[in-house]
C-alpha cells in the first residue's frame, strides 16, 4: 500500500499517519466493517476504538476511495481466455 504524498497532514492525531491510512485503506479495499479493522489493528498491537475508525474513515475515506479507484485496472476490448475448447469436440 503506498500512502499518497498528498494526503492531508495529521497535525494533532493520536496516531501516525501510516497507521491511520492502513486503517482507512483496509476498509475501503477489503469492504471490511470498522470491528474488523479494530481487530486487525489488535492483531498488529495497535489499540484504537471503532469510533477513532469510524471518524477517520469519515474525514480521509473519500482520498482513499479515490485513489483506489484511480489504481484499479481499466476494463478494455481485449479478452484473455485461460482455458478454450474449440466447438464441436468433447470433453
Amino acid at each position: 500500500m503506498n500512502i499518497p504524498t498528498n494526503m492531508l497532514r495529521l497535525k494533532g492525531f493520536r496516531y501516525p499517519r501510516e497507521i491511520i491510512a492502513y486503517a482507512v485503506w483496509a476498509y475501503h479495499r477489503f469492504a471490511l466493517s470498522t470491528a474488523d479493522v479494530e481487530d486487525l489493528l489488535a492483531v498488529r498491537g495497535v489499540i484504537v476504538s471503532r469510533e477513532a475508525i469510524r471518524l477517520w474513515v469519515n474525514q480521509f475515506g473519500q482520498h482513499f476511495a479515490g485513489c483506489i479507484r484511480r489504481d484499479r485496472p481499466r476494463p478494455n476490448d481485449k479478452w484473455h481466455m485461460d482455458e478454450g475448447v474449440p466447438r464441436g469436440t468433447s470433453i
